[in-house]
C-alpha cells in the first residue's frame, strides 16, 4: 500500500490497525475486525472488550457492520490506482438453526454431515462457538459412544461405517477447541460413558483416532473436579500408558504425559497409573530423552508416583530406576532437578532398605548430591539434596564414593 495515502482511522481494527476486511460490533458498541476479536476472544480466551475493558454480555454475539464493511469497499474501489485492492464480501456466519438442521437430518447419513460440519468448523471461530451452542458436541459424542459400544459387539453390518463416522467425529471435537462448558459436558455426557468410550477408542482405534481421543482426555482433565477424577477406571490408566509406550507422536506424548498428570494427584489414581505400567515405561522413556520439556514431565510424573509405597517399589525393581533419575540431575533444568532429587528423597525417607542405600552409593547417587550443594541447582532442589545426606549421613559419611574435593560439601564433614 502507498505510504502516503491517509487512511480513516474508524476502517482501522483496534486491535490489530489494520484495514478491516470483515467489521463486527461487539456489544460493547465498538467495532473490531472479525479475525482479530475472534483470536482475542476465542484463541486468548478473554471475554472483556480490548477497547473498554468491560465484560462482554454475549461474547460470541458478533454483529456485522454492513454499513462500514460497504464504506470501507468503497474507498479501496476509490483508492485503486494506488494499488490498494478492494475487500470482498465476506461470507456470511453460519447460524445455530443452520446447525440444528443439518443435525437432525444427519440420522440418515452421519459421514455427509460430519463433513459438512467440519468445513463449517474451519470457516471462523465463530462457526465453531456457534456449532457447541446448537448441540453439535452431544451429537458428535454420541457418535463415537454408539460406535465404540458397537465395536464391543458382534460388529454387524454397517460397523466400518459407523467406525469411519467416530473417527471423523473425534477429530472435529477435537479441532472444535471447545471452552469449558463444552468440555464438562463431555466429562458428564451420558453418565460419563464418553470417557470409556475413549477408552475403548485407544484400545482399538487407528493411531490418529488414538491421539485425537488423548487429546480430548487431556482438554477434559483440565477442567474436571476432583470426584470426577477420583471414579476413573483402571483400563483407562492402561490404556493411556500403553499410548505412551507406543510413542505415537511427540505431541500424543506429551499430552498423555499432561493427562496422566492431571489424574495423578490422588492416591487411587497413582495406584492405578502405577499398577498400569507407567513406572518402568517412564523410566525407559527417560534413558533416551534429549528435550527438556519432556524430560521435566516425566519426572514430574514420576515424582507424583512415587509418592505411594507401590510406585516406589517399581522405580528401585528397575535396573535403571535410580540411575537415570540421578543423571537428569544438572543436566536438565532447575525443575528437573527439584523433581528428580524429589524422587529421591522420597525413597530415602520411606524405602531406603540396606540395599538401597547402598546401591545409591554404588550409582554414584550421593556424589551427585554432594556436587548439587557447590553448584547452581535451585535452592529447593539444594536443601531438599542436604536433607538425603543427612538422613543416611552414617551409612555414606565415610564412603570412598564420594569425591575427596566433595567431601567438604557433606553436612557434618569436619
Amino acid at each position: 500500500m502507498d505510504n502516503e495515502i491517509d487512511v480513516p482511522s474508524f476502517f482501522l481494527c483496534p486491535i490489530s490497525l489494520e484495514i478491516m476486511k470483515d467489521p463486527v460490533t461487539v456489544s460493547t458498541g465498538i467495532t473490531y475486525d472479525r479475525e482479530s476479536i475472534e483470536t482475542w476472544l476465542f484463541s486468548k480466551k478473554n471475554t472483556a472488550c480490548p477497547v473498554t475493558k468491560q465484560q462482554l454480555v454475549d461474547y460470541t454475539d458478533l454483529t456485522p457492520n454492513h454499513t462500514l464493511r460497504r464504506l470501507i469497499q468503497a474507498w479501496c474501489t476509490m483508492n485503486a490506482s494506488h494499488g490498494i485492492q478492494r475487500i470482498p464480501t465476506p461470507k456470511p456466519p453460519v447460524n445455530k438453526k443452520q446447525i440444528s438442521m443439518l443435525l437432525k437430518d444427519a440420522s440418515h447419513s452421519p459421514l455427509p454431515c460430519l463433513r459438512r460440519l467440519k468445513s463449517i468448523a474451519s470457516g471462523s471461530e465463530t462457526n465453531k462457538r456457534c456449532m457447541e451452542a446448537s448441540g453439535a458436541v452431544e451429537f458428535l459424542a454420541s457418535i463415537v459412544i454408539d460406535s465404540s459400544n458397537e465395536a464391543d459387539s458382534n460388529e454387524g453390518s454397517g460397523f466400518e461405517l459407523r467406525t469411519s463416522a467416530s473417527d471423523e467425529a473425534l477429530s472435529l471435537l477435537h479441532n472444535l477447541n471447545l471452552s469449558e462448558h463444552g468440555l464438562k459436558s463431555l466429562l458428564g455426557f451420558r453418565n460419563a460413558e464418553f470417557i470409556q468410550s475413549l477408552t475403548r477408542v485407544m484400545q482399538k482405534g487407528f493411531f490418529e483416532s488414538r491421539a485425537y481421543a488423548v487429546f480430548l482426555l487431556k482438554s477434559m482433565s483440565q477442567v474436571a473436579d476432583a470426584v470426577q477424577l477420583l471414579h476413573l477406571k483402571q483400563d483407562l490408566f492402561v490404556e493411556l500408558v500403553q499410548v505412551l509406550k507406543d510413542q505415537i507422536s511427540t505431541k500424543t506424548t506429551k499430552a498423555t504425559l499432561q493427562t496422566l498428570i492431571h489424574f495423578s494427584p490422588w492416591g487411587r489414581n497413582r495406584i492405578k497409573a502405577v499398577e498400569a505400567g507407567a513406572v518402568p515405561v517412564l523410566i525407559e522413556h527417560l534413558l533416551d530423552c534429549k528435550d527438556r520439556k519432556p524430560c521435566e514431565m516425566m519426572l514430574v510424573l514420576l515424582e507424583t508416583l512415587c509418592q505411594c509405597a507401590e510406585g516406589r517399589a517399581e522405580l528401585l525393581s528397575h535396573g535403571a530406576g535410580l540411575a537415570i533419575v540421578s543423571k537428569k540431575i544438572l543436566r536438565v533444568s532447575t525443575l528437573a532437578n527439584d523433581r528428580a532429587v524429589r524422587i529421591l528423597q522420597s525413597v530415602s525417607k520411606f524405602s531406603a532398605t540396606p540395599h538401597v542405600v547402598q546401591e545409591m552409593m554404588r550409582l554414584g547417587v550421593v556424589a551427585k548430591l554432594c556436587l548439587m550443594l557447590q553448584v547452581d541447582s535451585g535452592n529447593k532442589a539444594k536443601e531438599k539434596a542436604r536433607e538425603i545426606l543427612k538422613l543416611h549421613a552414617r551409612a555414606w559419611r565415610n564412603s570412598p564414593c564420594i569425591p575427596a574435593n566433595l567431601l567438604s560439601s557433606y553436612p557434618g564433614y569436619v
